[in-house]
């Protein structure tokens, strides 16, 4: 167990001081090591307990989203009448929160209720063995039908609503350059958004306050503005008003949507080559380009709106066909609204309002108050620890805290790999690797202190009580190990924090206790070559 060849030695050695040599840049500015090569650029990430910043609590508008899973539904209503000639889709109402339909005469009533029933689907796909639809269809008698989606489709529907809110903002805060943001679910339907280092929380509040479901539709000129002044609005239209750029003015949009937000690639801000305004070019991927271009070519000389959040954010006319799958939107835009305004066409459009419910700003000073706190509880832990290692065992007791500061800083290097956020809890997860790492160390020196007491040479008291104590130390520290890992696979925030650096520093103790360790004392003993051991 004591005898190392070069390499392996050259090997252990290597490893520690490289795994170390990543904990470097912590100790530098960030202008510092921002001139640095991009491989030796990553480090520790402070958390917001630590560095403060911004804490947001959305949550998804379930009330909208059973209103947008009705007006589907109604539209899918309208189609299966349409297609079936079941009668008018203007028939087609909503009613609280059903959509209620009226055969007209003469049609096969049976024919109508086994079409509108292939609406229903089986919740989970067809391998759901649940029996729960996602339409309950009622015939209400006299050739009136009635269609409500099931509450178990509603609930999965918000569910779906939050995993895909979940990567949208994920995409928009990223976009803002943030450091290490973290979002996660809490609950059914609300998402936590915690940005460490952003201490004006208001850009940040806009952009995830925005649904940014951008849609392509025409104006609506078969009624004039009077008519329309006097609330005679066509069933397929609606009026919506315009953003203040467009100093809040009404139109008149047809509902249909011609062109969707969902088909851009890509939304990048510029400026007008013409007036030098702010302006978002846009781009639609082949379906979307299509689309535009069969909408440009069949409109030539009407005005169509681009309209945001059911926002009006202009109307031009189309004075030639588009062809090219690229546009641009202008609306007296600032260049920080240009900006955030392709941040949000980029991430894409939100399938519900996200609501702020909760809002925190961390400060600086509080964070620095947790660093001051936390670094003095790790220096007493660990001065403490030291002194008890030296005073119980010597010599031995300082080979241990050696391996222990390499242990430690191995900790960090490895954390500065994975550019890991440090939280209070991480650092108290490090304080207690501490412990740990020593208590590998005194399971060692006992079992070398019975083997010496049993008459044992020096060279073989140190060699059993390496090897006896091994299977001990792996076993204690695999049980540990298993905590940590469904702490951090099923935790969350500062859970997850203590449990990644508790984790690595498992692993990084058993590396040094079997290694290092037994490499120093190995390296003592081939110079001194001592009769009995100091312990």
């Amino acid at each position: 167990m004591l005898y190392f060849s070069r390499w392996k030695a050259a090997a252990i050695l290597l490893t520690t001081f490289i795994v170390c040599a990543f904990s470097i840049p912590n100790f530098f500015s960030e202008q510092t090591v921002d001139s640095w090569p991009k491989w030796a650029q990553r480090h520790l990430v402070l958390g917001l307990d630590l560095q403060g910043g911004s804490h947001i609590l959305l949550e998804v508008d379930a009330n909208a989203v059973r209103k947008e899973k009705i007006e589907a539904l109604r539209e899918d209503v309208r189609r299966v009448v349409r297609d079936n000639r079941l009668g008018s889709p203007g028939a087609v109402q909503i009613r609280g929160g059903t959509v209620e339909f009226r055969v007209r005469e003469g049609v096969d009533r049976a024919l109508a209720l086994q079409k509108l029933r292939e609406l229903s689907q089986p919740l989970g796909g067809l391998l759901s063995t649940t029996g729960q639809r996602s339409v309950d269809v009622v015939d209400a008698g006299n050739g009136v039908y009635r269609l409500t989606p099931t509450q178990p489709a509603l609930v999965e529907r918000v569910r779906q609503s939050v995993e895909q809110s979940i990567q949208i903002v994920e995409r928009r805060v990223n976009e803002l350059g943030t450091v290490e943001p973290t979002i996660q679910r809490q609950g059914v339907d609300r998402i936590l958004v915690q940005v460490p280092g952003l201490q004006d929380p208001s850009r940040l509040k806009e952009l995830l306050g925005k649904t940014a479901k951008l849609s392509f539709r025409m104006v609506d000129q078969s009624v004039s503005p009077d008519q329309v002044s006097q609330g005679n609005v066509p069933p397929d239209s609606e009026l919506l008003k315009g953003t203040k750029a467009e100093n809040n003015q009404p139109y008149l949009i047809e509902r249909r949507e011609l062109v969707s937000g969902a088909d851009l690639t890509d939304a990048q801000p510029g400026f007008d080559q013409r007036t030098s305004e702010p302006i978002v070019t846009f781009r639609f991927n082949n379906k979307g380009a299509r689309e535009f271009a069969q909408v440009t070519q069949q409109n030539v000389g009407k005005p169509f709106a681009i309209v945001l959040d059911n926002e009006v954010i202009s109307a031009p006319v189309i004075r030639e066909p588009i062809l090219g799958g690229s546009g641009q939107i202008s609306g007296n835009f600032t260049v920080q609204q240009a900006n955030d305004l392709a941040i949000l066409l980029r991430a894409g459009a939100l399938p519900a309002p996200l609501t702020i419910i909760e809002e925190r700003t961390v400060g600086p000073g509080l964070g620095q108050d947790s660093i001051e706190k936390g670094m003095r509880a790790a220096w007493i832990g660990a001065l403490m620890v030291a002194l008890f290692m030296f005073a119980t065992y010597g010599l031995f007791g300082l080979i241990a805290n050696i391996a222990v500061t390499f242990n430690v800083a191995m900790i960090f290097g490895l954390l500065s790999v994975f550019n890991a956020t440090l939280t209070l809890p991480g650092i108290a997860g490090i304080v207690l690797t501490v412990g740990m790492a020593v208590d590998s160390n005194v399971l060692i020196y006992e079992r070398v202190r019975e083997e010496v007491r049993g008459g044992r040479s020096a060279i073989s008291s140190l060699d059993a009580g390496f090897a006896r104590a091994l299977a001990t130390i792996i076993d204690s520290n695999t049980t540990t190990f298993i905590a940590a890992a469904v702490l951090f696979f099923i935790g969350s925030g500062p859970v997850r924090g203590f449990a990644l650096t508790l984790g690595i520093g498992i692993i990084t103790t058993v590396f040094t206790a079997f290694t290092l360790t037994r490499l120093m004392i190995a390296t003592w003993y081939r110079i001194w070559r001592p009769r009995t051991v100091p312990i």
